[in-house]
């Protein structure tokens, strides 16, 4: 968010969040810059936790039971931008994430905007995209409210 903030997307009106988890950057987007945000995660126990963190911020998001496998290029092209954190964290990630990335670019994704604490296995994926899609590995710190570090993966697709 921090990043999104600094850096406001041109290509946001329809923003895809995968891995979502209680939806913190989706709800984010929808209500800094206005997107119509579609919030994806394999656990649907998360959709209850996200809804309410989301009406706390006037804001609703589309919910979407999904593994990052099942995302279509046909689903991923009703987007403008595909967000995610933390969600390449067990080496049986790397290829999925990868090959959804893949297909966001395929589907014309504008913008992918991949951030993590920097674990080995994000690295693998993301020397990936570099050497396929020109992707940039962004060090990124924030200060306030918390204290944290760790690394975006930024490809432009527009």
């Amino acid at each position: 968010m921090d990043y999104l903030k600094q850096n406001r997307p041109e290509h946001a009106r329809t923003v895809i969040d995968v891995g979502c988890g209680w939806g913190a950057a989706g709800i984010w987007c929808a209500k800094k810059l206005g997107s119509k945000v579609t919030s994806v995660d394999a656990d649907p126990d998360v959709f209850p936790f996200l809804d309410v963190a989301a009406a706390l911020n006037g804001v609703s998001t589309a919910p979407l039971v999904s593994r990052f496998e099942k995302l279509t290029t046909r689903q991923l092209s009703q987007f403008d931008m595909l967000i995610a954190a933390d969600i390449c964290f067990w080496d049986e990630l790397v290829d999925p994430v990868f090959n959804m990335v893949n297909r966001a670019i395929k589907a014309g994704v504008k913008q992918i905007l991949i951030a993590d604490p920097e674990r080995p296995t994000f690295h693998e994926m993301a020397a990936r995209c570099v050497d396929r899609h020109c992707a940039d590995v962004i060090e990124w710190q924030t200060r306030s409210p918390i204290k944290a570090s760790g690394a975006i993966m930024v490809i432009q697709n527009a």
